[in-house]
């Protein structure tokens, strides 16, 4: 039988990078029909919290970030494409939330979120892990960007992931100490799982880490 981690075998795979020019259209409101952030994101946000948002495109969902995280919080958008951050800052500064957003360009195999270690309380990845050209790299930088306890939100769409892709992600995401401590919620459109830090330990022989 194959390896659940085999998709991410090598240290990089072709990315899937949504075409900038589509920003636009991912932030029409008729997408709201089927995704509506404010109802996947309010249980999860709180006020003054510091979240890391990779791949925000346009904002689709940073706009409720920072309504959530209100003046005292902060967001930190991450993204390979300057024009879609471009978009992002231009529909934060219509609704007044720019001062509560920070955005990054990263490359393709760099997160640049070195600086962040230990203070972010929420990392959101929706729609983006699949994209990335170093999957297990972007991991264990956001695992190191993650107060303890910290949660990541994982999202992936059923029409580009399939079940097994996701669980090979979901078991890298382990091996920094991201576990799924929460029920999954699925729907028909995405897969779901909302990951927690935990501290890890290993075993006698100090080579192979596990949760403690």
């Amino acid at each position: 039988m194959q390896n659940a981690t085999s998709h991410f075998s090598k240290p990089h795979h072709p990315p899937h990078r949504c075409p900038w020019w589509i920003g636009w259209a991912l932030v029409s409101p008729l997408r709201r029909l089927r995704e509506k952030p404010e109802v996947l994101l309010a249980p999860l946000i709180q006020p003054g919290q510091r979240i890391l948002e990779i791949g925000p495109g346009m904002g689709f969902f940073t706009t409720t970030l920072a309504e959530r995280v209100g003046d005292q919080g902060r967001v930190v958008c991450v993204d390979v494409q300057p024009q879609m951050l471009s978009g992002l800052r231009k529909r934060l500064r219509r609704r007044g939330l720019d001062a509560r957003v920070e955005t990054r360009v990263c490359t393709a195999t760099d997160l640049g979120i070195a600086d962040l270690s230990g203070s972010i309380d929420v990392a959101i990845l929706i729609h983006v892990l699949h994209e990335m050209a170093d999957p297990r790299s972007a991991l264990k930088s956001i695992a190191s960007a993650l107060k303890p306890r910290g949660r990541v939100l994982l999202i992936e769409p059923r029409g580009h992931v399939k079940s097994e892709q996701f669980e090979a992600e979901l078991a890298i995401a382990g091996e920094f100490g991201l576990v799924d401590t929460h029920p999954p919620v699925e729907t028909p459109n995405r897969l779901t799982r909302l990951l927690t830090m935990v501290a890890l330990s290993t075993d006698d022989a100090g080579t192979t880490p596990r949760v403690k």
